[in-house]
This record gives C-alpha cells, sequence and structure tokens, in this order.
C-alpha cells in the first residue's frame, strides 16, 4: 500500500507541475535539465544506500540471534531496498560509470551452486562453468584458476576480487542483491508452482541446531555481501553528489548528456526489459530467467524499472521518506519541440505502467510470475506480454523523442528475444 501511495503522489505532483506548460514552450536549458537528472540520481542512490543499510542491520540482528522472525525481517528489509535501487537502472547504459560498475551489484542470473548448498536436482559442474557447485561456504579452501585459494575467512575481498565473474564466467555472480537474496530465501524448488524459496532459519543456528552445514560460514558469506553492497552503494551516491564524477562527466557536454539520459530510457525499456528479462523468459517457459528468482519479487523488479523510466522523462521522482524530486526535464524539452510527441511520450509510458501494474497486482493476489512463465498458461502470456509491448511501443517514441530534439543517433541495446528470435533455441 505504501509502495503505491508513493506511485501516486508522484504521478499527482507531476500532473501539477503540467499546470504550468505553457512556460515550458519556451527554449528549456539543457544544462537545468540534467541537473535535475542527476539530482534524481543523487537521490535514488542514496535512497538505495539507506534501505540497503537497513538491510545491513537486519542482516547483523539475524547473525547475533538468529530465529524465524529475524530471517523475516530481513527478507523484508530485502525486498524494500529493492524499490529505490530499480529506479536506478535507467542511469545504465548512457552512463559508463554506471554501466562498469552496476554488475557488482545487480548481476543475475547466477549459479548459486557457487556459493552454498543446493538441491540435488541443480546438477553438477558444466561445460559452461566448472564451478558452478563449487559451494564456498562448505569449503575453506578450493582451486580456482589453477591456484589454491585460502577462503577460511568469508570477506568481502574474497568475494569481489577473487570469486566474482571468477574464471570469466558471468553466472559466477558472488556479490550483490542477488546473493543476498539466494542467502536468505534459499533456491525456489517450486518450478512454475506458487511459492518462493524455503531457506529455513536454522541455517543460520548455532552448531547444535544448525541445518544445511556450515551455518557460521553462510553467516560470514552474508554478512560480507551485504557489507560490501553498502559500501558499493555508498561510492555511487557519491559519484552523484555535487562534484562527484558521474555529474561532472554528464555536464561536460549538454547534447552528449541529453544522448545519454534517451540512450538509458530506450536500452532498459527495449532490450534489457521487454527482451532479456521478460520476453526471453517467457519463450523459454523457464522459471529461473526471473530477475528476483528465489524471492519472485520479479514482478516489483519489473515495476520499478518501468517506473525509473517513467520518472527521468518526467523529471520527478518520490523519495523513500515522501518527498519530491523534481525539475526541468526531458519532458519540457519535448513539449518545446513537439508537444504532441510529448503527449504520445507520456501516454506510452502511463500505458506501459498499467501493463506492468496489471503483472504487480496479480502477483500479489496469488498469480506468481512463476505460474504466468508456464507454457500454455495463456493468462499468464497476456499479462507478461502486455508489459513486453507497452515496452516496445513506447520505445518507438523515444526514438521519436531522440529525432525531434536532433540528438546525434543512438544505438539501444537489443535482444535476440525480439531481434532475431530462432537465434534464442540455437
Amino acid at each position: 500500500m505504501i509502495i503505491m501511495k508513493q506511485f501516486t503522489l508522484a504521478i499527482s505532483a507531476i500532473a501539477l507541475g503540467m499546470g504550468s506548460v505553457a512556460s515550458a514552450q519556451a527554449e528549456t536549458d539543457k544544462a537545468a535539465v540534467l541537473d535535475t537528472y542527476a539530482n534524481i540520481a543523487a537521490a535514488k542512490y542514496t535512497d538505495s544506500l539507506i534501505t540497503a543499510q537497513r538491510l545491513q542491520s537486519a542482516v547483523d540482528a539475524l547473525i547475533a540471534e538468529p530465529s524465524a522472525e529475524a530471517l523475516q525481517a530481513a527478507k523484508e528489509a530485502w525486498l524494500a531496498a529493492r524499490v529505490p535501487y530499480q529506479q536506478t537502472e535507467v542511469y545504465r547504459f548512457g552512463n559508463p560509470i554506471v554501466d562498469d560498475w552496476e554488475g557488482k551489484v545487480n548481476a543475475w542470473p547466477l549459479d548459486e551452486g557457487l556459493i552454498d548448498y543446493v538441491d540435488a536436482s541443480y546438477g553438477g559442474p558444466s561445460d559452461e562453468n566448472d564451478l558452478a557447485v563449487l559451494n564456498v561456504v562448505a569449503n575453506s579452501a578450493f582451486t580456482l584458476s589453477g591456484a589454491k585459494v585460502d577462503a577460511s575467512q568469508i570477506t568481502p575481498a574474497l568475494l569481489e576480487d577473487t570469486l566474482q565473474e571468477a574464471d570469466g564466467i558471468e553466472a559466477n555472480v558472488a556479490t550483490g542483491y542477488h546473493a543476498i537474496e539466494f542467502l536468505l530465501w534459499g533456491q525456489d524448488l517450486n518450478g512454475h508452482g506458487p511459492g518462493a524459496g524455503n531457506r529455513p532459519w536454522t541455517d543460520y543456528a548455532a552448531a547444535d541446531a544448525c541445518t544445511g552445514g556450515n551455518c557460521d560460514r553462510r553467516a560470514e558469506y552474508l554478512k560480507a555481501a551485504t557489507d560490501l553492497l553498502v559500501t558499493d552503494l555508498e561510492w555511487m551516491a557519491a559519484q552523484w553528489a555535487e562534484d562527484g564524477a558521474a555529474r561532472t562527466e554528464l555536464a561536460k557536454d549538454e547534447d552528449a548528456g541529453i544522448s545519454a539520459i534517451l540512450t538509458g530510457m530506450g536500452s532498459l525499456s527495449y532490450g534489457e526489459q521487454a527482451g532479456e528479462r521478460m520476453r526471453l523468459g517467457l519463450m523459454l517457459n523457464d522459471p529461473e530467467e526471473e530477475h528476483d528468482c528465489f524471492s519472485d519479487n520479479t514482478h516489483n523488479s519489473h515495476f520499478y524499472d518501468g517506473m525509473g523510466i517513467q520518472n527521468v522523462y518526467l523529471g520527478a521522482y518520490v523519495r523513500i521518506d515522501g518527498s519530491l524530486i523534481s525539475g526541468p526535464s526531458l519532458s519540457d524539452l519535448t513539449v518545446a519541440a513537439d508537444p504532441a510527441l510529448d503527449a504520445e511520450m507520456q501516454d506510452k509510458l502511463s500505458t506501459t505502467m498499467m501493463a506492468l501494474g496489471r503483472i504487480k497486482t496479480a502477483a500479489e493476489a496469488g498469480f506468481s510470475y512463476d505460474q504466468m512463465l508456464e507454457r500454455g498458461n495463456e493468462a499468464g502470456e497476456a499479462l507478461i506480454m502486455g508489459g513486453v509491448d507497452g515496452l516496445i511501443d513506447q520505445t518507438r517514441s523515444i526514438e521519436r523523442v531522440v529525432a525531434a530534439l536532433g540528438v546525434e543517433s543512438i544505438s539501444f541495446e537489443g535482444s535476440d528475444s525480439l531481434d532475431n528470435p530462432g537465434a534464442v533455441f540455437q
């Protein structure tokens, strides 16, 4: 309820601002638009940091006194932390400083057997990944790329410098939100049935009550991953602060800065979200192709990704404390160039948010995203494709905005699932 209230507040605030649209008909200052964009980035990453620090406190409490209640509190803190973070993803693609960093905190999918125990159905090492079932939690020493690794202490440095993308394999995700998610929920073994992962709290219990083995090392891993997430978000929030590197880079060239905004919008909307995160999973009918697959939170990830695109275009973001960050926006620039196109763009964004909202509402009512992905589930396919179609359609309008603003030609991220479907099954 709180989340939806924030969304409503944001739309209401934006609608009030549109009452003075006549003033936006004048030449809008591109520098002011970039300043709003940077201010919203700073607010989003700061909110992501604050919620990650709350997650850190919940994890510390779980480790200090394991219980079912403490594990649930940590899960709820993780879910809350995803809300502002997912809205930052629109800053990828157009901002190299974000793209180069993002894999540390939000890489997926992951071979979770690298981290901890998995069900026998998971299988073993594969030709693609010899480390798929390394299980660092259970092994205080192992060989990696021919060298012996001392993992007697599980530290942020071990995760970041040794395990993350070990052997150059992207599926070896050892850090970030999804490693933490797996350590809190465990595997989701329900297939296309309802239900998320069901890790028992006793996986963190004292030795005499410990399940899953190695509870002390599992706690070490969870703490190291959570502490590293906080450190990484501290760094990124600083990049968007006054005189931060990301903000400074954005201000060097106003036209390049506007291009960065549009590149982020179009690439997230089309190739990343419509393609890799939604259409691909539906084509494969694979619940492992969920963005938040352990927690069954994918409906929210999709929704807040979409919201991130919308609030960057409109230049308005509602913070976790309810305050509004807003200012001159890409919408204002588009109004000055082509008022009808701005109306079209806003309408497309709203249509997409309604489609993503229907997925979110259905999942919260008990029709999980896992179930939607099942082959032959027509209702699920219709819901997911509603989101996919909305995202593709709004990307076409983003392309028209690029042309209307006279921005240099931009290449948006693509996806075989949209551009070459036959390649998906090769």
